[in-house]
């Protein structure tokens, strides 16, 4: 077994770069990832910053306002009509985000939303349709896509060593999730798919990022513990013939694993950092990449398209693959049964 340690040139490197410019920003919602998004570029990045924190009860963020060195608000209105935010950034309950996005666009402030960007694949076109009208930047936050193992994924994926692309198995399990609750995600309306939106989601980005979209997904899903945790699997009928597993059991400790197959050799990505590849009649190899800050790369990347004036990372037409194999997904562990996009 060969092991080597590499420096990641990124495959999703970041575009053709203007002038350095910083960009203005806003977030809306100040719960834990909010507060991640924050901490990952303010005081560190020369392309982002933020301005404002925008929160229903500005008064129980005053700690966290000294911390960011921004003003916290409840006045969305006065922040998008704020000529100096150029982007609008969200980390707010799943149900507000197409309205939010589209008020947002309306501003002409370029947008990035956490994932899911929407619930359904109807209201996602609201979102993208919003978007390009205004002429503005949407961006998704799927930071998993740019951890350096996936990057080398994608990588070899697009490289054709593994010749046809059959298969794809992606495991994502997190207890630590029990540790941060909030109590929009006790609304089932909020979570369809139980937690699915919260991390087997970013199996399923994966998933058509690397196969494309999906035909048809089956679901099973289970309650444990009263409810408070859950597992699911799905299998994934993609339009190019390929086939794909997902699954999520939640109670086991943090583990990430994206397993792709082709017809001379497989490549997994193994967490954050590694990534371990099988071809024909060659020993495996065993790459390590060092660890970078992936909310800040994307980030930093939503910054550089609406400079660069250029399409951002992933795509329109992704997103909108992205949140219809989601739905779909959903349905199908919800009712445990076979659901056609």
């Amino acid at each position: 077994m060969w092991r080597q340690s590499i420096k990641l040139k990124p495959l999703l490197a970041l575009r053709e770069k203007s002038e350095k410019i910083m960009i203005d920003a806003a977030m809306f919602g100040l719960g834990r990832w909010g507060k991640n998004l924050v901490r990952s570029v303010q005081g560190k990045s020369t392309k982002i910053q933020f301005k404002y924190g925008v929160v229903q009860h500005p008064e129980k963020y005053d700690d966290f306002a000294k911390e960011a060195n921004f003003d916290v608000t409840a006045d969305a209105q006065a922040v998008l009509a704020d000529p100096q935010i150029s982007a609008i950034i969200l980390a707010t309950p799943h149900v507000l985000h197409v309205e939010q996005i589209i008020a947002a666009a309306k501003a002409g402030k370029a947008v990035f939303c956490e994932k899911p960007l929407a619930l359904t694949v109807a209201e996602a076109h609201k979102a993208v349709q919003a978007c390009d009208v205004a002429n503005v930047q949407l961006g998704v936050g799927h930071d998993k896509r740019f951890w350096p193992s996936m990057q080398e994924l994608k990588r070899i994926a697009n490289s054709g060593v593994l010749g046809e692309l059959t298969h794809v198995e992606g495991n994502f399990t997190n207890e630590n999730l029990t540790n941060f609750k909030a109590s929009w995600r006790d609304h089932s309306e909020n979570v369809p798919g139980g937690s699915l939106t919260a991390t087997g989601i970013h199996i399923i980005d994966a998933c058509v990022n690397l196969l494309g979209p999906i035909k048809s997904v089956q679901g099973i899903y289970r309650q444990l513990n009263g409810g408070a945790q859950d597992t699911m699997v799905a299998l994934f009928d993609f339009q190019s013939g390929a086939t794909g597993i997902l699954s999520s059991p939640r109670p086991s400790p943090v583990y990430w694993r994206v397993h792709l197959f082709g017809s001379k050799g497989s490549a997994e990505a193994r967490g954050q950092n590694t990534v371990l590849l099988s071809l024909s009649g060659k020993p495996e190899e065993v790459f390590q990449f060092e660890t970078i800050s992936a909310l800040q790369f994307q980030l930093e990347a939503f910054a550089d398209a609406i400079m660069c004036k250029q399409p951002y990372l992933i795509s329109p037409q992704e997103i909108l693959n992205t949140v219809a194999a989601f739905e779909a997904t959903a349905k199908a562990v919800d009712t445990s049964s076979l659901v056609h996009l």
